[in-house]
């Protein structure tokens, strides 16, 4: 779009006011991406396994999903302005928790903290934007946002890296905690506005939400502790000796339904409802959704899996993560930042089924190649392919939802967004522990058996239901035991194949999604932006 097409009469606000709302989303995706590199520190500190650690990652995500929708009402009801600055207070506490907190559960409960405060701020940044841009200075915030979470990882990895090698896992959130201050003082910047005390939050609809949202978060997260099927020993009950877990996930499933019903009963009645379903109302509306949910699932998964492996399984430090993970983090930022320039040549289906090819191709990639050095040239290659595919996409199905909707929905487009990217987030960091933990239990026990290993000695260090752990701490638990010096070296060996067979497994398992969401890909607008329409109502 060129400068006439845009008008001549519009008047270019400050971009300062833009800086705080670009640090506000910086401040929750750096706090979301310090956390798979501190995943090493706080294991170690507090003597948990990873997924006990894993699950502040998702305790944030789950919060902020949870809470996104009704935080978009409450930002309309008391103000977006005032709201925005006491939650941004309050997610400097959260950083004060994540530095001083004593245990892991104060972690977890900073980043339910954190996801509260986030609930709101998501919502609130696309408001906001909208309040203090128009025409192309509004096009151009509303795709900063994007970049700036991609720069928020690039730069978590490398901050959270080096700290954490040199100093220690806690100093990372006094970064989170500097840029919420700063975050605070700019907000003073932005056009105040007024609240509309008669707007009511639709409690039924807020509860519906909130309960799927948790069930759906709760039973992917204990797929692998209570069982993908069978329940296991330590599941809290069971149901016929069926597992809790995907129990609670259909319980959620139909929660949601119950929710979409009980919204467009009240839109019918002509009831303010918690969200308006009528940023969904397009078929290529709900693709976008669809597609943002897979891409950030992959992303989480991915942000979940190479920590891990570096960090508890290899034994390495943080600032190994940040390296391993820059090719993906810097591409996916560049790839954020520069897709726009194609967005006048190619209609948005098109870059959305290439970038979900590139995934695929990067993860089908990766599961052949990857081996236990992540620093080898195929492997970084594979990160490389896939940060395209993912930047690419996460900047292109947000701009198709805002794009789509009247500026008097831009809270409703937000919390649609932050409740998919969330749940997103929650669902593939679980899904992706309970992946791995699965293939590794299963691949460890066809080992044993195969071998005639000692089933006694297995069970006695209870490595078929383990967590990863390195070849180190594998053979200080056998040096308890009756193992013989053949018998240590074989269980070592089983387990160094395993987890690597494990992993290549689990890439390829997310390849097969990743090409699966080609299909909604497939419903993306055939518009280029320049062509898109303006959605607000006329003015008479």
């Amino acid at each position: 779009m060129t400068a006439e097409a845009a008008g001549p009469a519009e008047t270019r606000a400050s971009w300062i006011p833009m800086v705080g709302l670009f640090l506000a989303q910086v401040l929750m995706s750096f706090n979301v991406a310090a956390l798979p590199v501190s995943l090493g520190g706080i294991v170690e500190e507090f003597d948990v396994a990873p997924t006990v650690a894993s699950t502040s990652i998702v305790t944030y995500g789950l919060v902020v999903a949870a809470l996104v929708m009704v935080g978009a009402k409450l930002g309309q009801r008391v103000g977006q302005v005032y709201l925005f600055r006491v939650v941004v207070v309050a997610f400097a506490v959260s950083s004060l928790m994540m530095i001083f907190g004593p245990s892991v559960g104060w972690v977890i409960g900073a980043q339910g903290l954190a996801g509260a405060c986030a609930a709101i701020i998501v919502p609130s940044l696309v408001a906001l934007i909208a309040e203090n841009y128009h025409g192309l200075q509004q096009a151009t915030a509303i795709g900063s946002l994007g970049s700036a979470r991609a720069l928020s990882g690039v730069s978590a990895f490398l901050i959270g890296g080096t700290l954490g090698t040199l100093v220690g896992w806690r100093p990372v959130f006094l970064v989170v905690l500097v840029i919420a201050v700063a975050v605070f003082l700019l907000s003073f910047r932005l056009r105040s506005d007024r609240g509309n005390p008669d707007i009511k939050i639709d409690v039924v609809a807020a509860v519906l939400i909130g309960l799927a949202v948790v069930l759906l978060t709760l039973g992917f997260n204990n797929l692998s502790a209570w069982g993908i099927l069978m329940a296991s020993p330590d599941a809290p009950f069971d149901a016929l000796g069926l597992s809790p877990a995907p129990l609670l996930i259909v319980l959620g499933i139909v929660l949601g339904q119950c929710f979409f019903v009980w919204t467009r009963r009240r839109e019918r009645a002509g009831e303010v409802p918690l969200v308006s379903l009528t940023v969904l109302g397009a078929p290529s509306e709900r693709a976008a959704v669809y597609a943002m949910f897979v891409v950030v699932v992959l992303e989480g998964a991915l942000n979940f899996t190479v920590p891990v492996y570096i960090q508890i399984v290899q034994g390495r430090t943080p600032f190994d993560t940040a390296i391993a993970m820059l090719p993906f983090n810097l591409t996916v930022f560049i790839t954020a930042t520069l897709v726009v320039r194609f967005y006048g040549r190619f209609t948005s289906r098109a870059i959305g089924v290439a970038g979900f090819g590139l995934t695929t191709a990067g993860l089908a990639w990766l599961a052949f190649v990857v081996t236990n050095n992540w620093e080898t040239l195929p492997t970084i290659l594979g990160l490389i392919v896939f940060g395209i595919g993912q930047g690419a996409l996460v900047t292109l199905v947000f701009n198709v939802l805002v794009t789509a909707a009247p500026k008097e929905l831009a809270g409703d487009v937000g919390s649609i967004r932050g409740t998919t990217q969330n749940l997103a987030s929650a669902v593939g960091t679980a899904f992706a522990g309970a992946l791995l933990t699965t293939l590794l239990s299963w691949n460890i026990g066809r080992a044993i058996t195969s071998l005639s290993l000692p089933a006694k000695i297995a069970e006695e260090i209870d490595l078929h239901n383990n967590d990863f752990i390195s070849n180190d701490q594998l053979r200080d638990a056998l040096a308890n035991t009756a193992a013989t010096p053949e018998q240590v070296n074989a269980f070592v060996m089983i387990n160094t194949d395993a987890r690597l067979d494990a992993l290549k497994l689990g890439l390829l398992i997310l390849a097969v999604i990743s090409a699966l969401a080609v299909l909604p890909a497939s419903r993306l607008p055939k518009y280029r932006p320049h062509e898109i329409p303006d959605p607000s109502p006329q003015e008479p």
